[in-house]
């Protein structure tokens, strides 16, 4: 038995794999430990030194299947049951924790350096451990080695862009995300938007890799490593020190928008149960009346926050619009919302819409804005035609329809312009780069993560979202159900968070803050980023593009090399 765990288990790669995953989580929300980034995908990479191609792939396979489980372990806390089990979160979490690791599989596969030859077929050729594969696997020259950390680093950054597209994109907790506490450095997204961040980091991580070789290739020569890290240490020293300039060079303020957002945390369980829909209206109200004793000029609700469709349901219409009237405020919330299908003869026939709605102080619906980019098994249920029992994974009985574009919402009286962002969509980049017009004050985020209780999906979630304020120069305002309402400046710091009487994010209250705008008419200047967008991150998928086609290239030449 000993000798099993000496062998089988303490030198395994696939335990330092299953180690690079955990640190790669600990680096965000909850644990909240960002120095974990910068040694998490060297980590990763360094468990592979040494192998051939397809364990290359299984290492880093495992590495990304540890992290993806345990950072989405929130999605267990759906409660959505089957005979008292978490069969379809379960699923659900299993299958998208499966398909997010194939991202890092493929990145470890392409960026480890190949054995210098090929490895024997006997089977008498002892297998190499993760500490014998660590010398002779990188060249000798600097340069190369340089080369080497700079492309890896692009090669990550490649995998995000795609993420963040692919099948609709699932940009959740990207590298960078986990410095959204470094303020000053974090403000390169205004340039590279938060990919520049995952560079820094993955660039530091496999310097750090190349300088643990050089020491064990050259363990008498004193300070050998210290070429290996030098130039990204200046370059994030750099950065810091740019940063700080940047933000003491904040643009003027002439006004405050107060803003009043209300966080009911209603639990899942009771959205879900129609005979409930009248109790948590009332309670909502009950909560905006408390909240509306304050002065404000603006009155925000969370998404889905109203339990009936707000333009068909004449009893909540009124009680809306009525509540907006009374108070002179305006009103932003978020509702469903449908629309006959145009080609059904069936009169029953609509598209339902995850929206949000704009109210005046005068009680008129003045605009509406449907969500663009879904949530799989959350809001619809792909391939529902051809694979229908795949309904009965996901607590939803039909599924919304995208809406196609954003409209910002014109707060006339007040002269200020905003654009809406639901549920998720915080979290995509190029989504809220493409609304940041120059005439756009704030941006907000209206959303439900009550669907996940009390778990750190809440703060993973802000902490991305956060980025989309350093990135277009905007501030954000963030309407919760259950965590996090809060708001970031247009640096990205987070300035105030609501908590309940115990101190919980979790809870429902109210919270209302002073939100500093531009004098009227003057727009916001557009940052690099909100002018060019993904350049950086088109970039990096260029040269992941050259990485890949020189890998094909070379075990290609191999292949047909004597003695292969």
């Amino acid at each position: 038995m000993h000798k099993f765990w000496a062998n089988s288990l303490l030198r395994s790669r696939y335990l330092l794999a299953i180690v690079a995953g955990l640190l790669w989580t600990a680096a965000f929300p909850n644990i909240d430990i960002a120095g974990f980034a910068w040694v998490a995908p060297g980590f990763m990479l360094a468990s592979a030194l040494g192998t051939g191609g397809s364990e290359r792939f299984r290492i880093g396979y495992v590495a990304g299947l540890t992290h993806y489980l345990t950072m989405l372990y929130w999605l267990l806390l759906i409660p959505y049951r089957w005979q008292g089990l978490p069969l379809g979160p379960g699923l659900g979490w299993l299958a998208l924790g499966a398909f997010l690791a194939l991202f890092p599989a493929g990145w470890v596969w392409l960026v480890t350096p190949a054995p210098s030859r090929p490895e024997s077929a006997s089977a008498e050729r002892p297998r190499a451990t993760a500490s014998e594969g660590l010398g002779g696997v990188l060249p000798r020259n600097w340069f190369l080695r340089l080369g080497w950390a700079l492309s890896g680093a692009a090669a990550w950054v490649a995998w995000e862009m795609v993420l963040a597209r692919i099948f609709g994109g699932f940009p959740w907790d990207l590298l960078g995300v986990s410095q959204f506490r470094m303020t000053p450095l974090i403000q390169i997204s205004s340039v590279t938007g938060v990919y520049g961040l995952s560079f820094l980091a993955v660039w530091v991580s496999l310097s750090l890799v190349s300088a643990g070789i050089m020491v064990i290739q050259r363990p008498t020569a004193r300070s050998v490593w210290v070429g290996e890290v030098f130039l990204p240490v200046i370059t994030v020293a750099a950065l810091f020190n740019l940063g700080f300039r940047q933000m003491r060079n904040a643009e003027p303020h002439g006004r405050l928008l107060n803003v009043t957002l209300v966080q009911p945390s209603i639990p899942q369980t009771l959205i879900w149960d129609p005979s409930k829909d009248d109790d948590r209206f009332q309670e909502l109200m009950r909560l905006s009346e408390q909240a509306l004793t304050n002065q404000t000029d603006v009155l925000m609700w969370p998404e889905a926050a109203v339990p009936k469709l707000l333009r068909y349901d004449k009893e909540t219409f009124e009680a809306v619009t009525n509540l907006a009237g009374a108070h002179h405020v305006w009103v932003i919330v978020g509702s469903d919302d449908a629309a006959r299908h145009p080609s059904s003869s069936d009169p029953e026939s609509a598209d339902y819409f995850n929206a949000s709605f704009l109210i005046s102080p005068q009680g008129e619906l003045v605009e509406r804005y449907v969500k663009r980019n879904l949530v799989i098994f959350g809001e619809y249920v792909p391939l529902r035609r051809w694979l229908p029992f795949l309904k009965y994974l996901t607590p939803i009985e039909g599924g919304f329809t995208p809406g196609i574009s954003a409209v910002p919402f014109y707060l006339k009286s007040l002269q200020v312009k905003t654009q809406v962002l639901i549920c998720f969509e915080d979290i995509f980049p190029h989504l809220a780069r493409a609304e940041a017009e120059p005439d756009i004050d704030l941006l907000v985020n209206l959303t439900n993560d009550g669907w996940f209780g009390e778990g750190a999906a809440q703060w993973q979630q802000a902490a991305s979202g956060l980025f989309r304020a350093v990135e277009n120069h905007l501030p954000l305002v963030r309407c919760a159900n259950n965590g996090l309402t809060c708001w970031v400046d247009s640096r990205g710091v987070l300035r105030e968070v609501f908590r309940d009487e115990r101190g919980s994010v979790y809870g429902k209250g109210f919270l209302t803050a002073a939100i500093p705008l531009l004098p009227k008419g003057v727009p916001h200047t557009l940052t690099f980023y909100t002018r060019h967008g993904d350049w950086f991150g088109w970039s990096c998928i260029g040269i992941a593009g050259l990485i890949l086609v020189r890998s094909f290239t070379s075990a290609s030449s191999m292949r047909q090399s004597p003695g292969w």
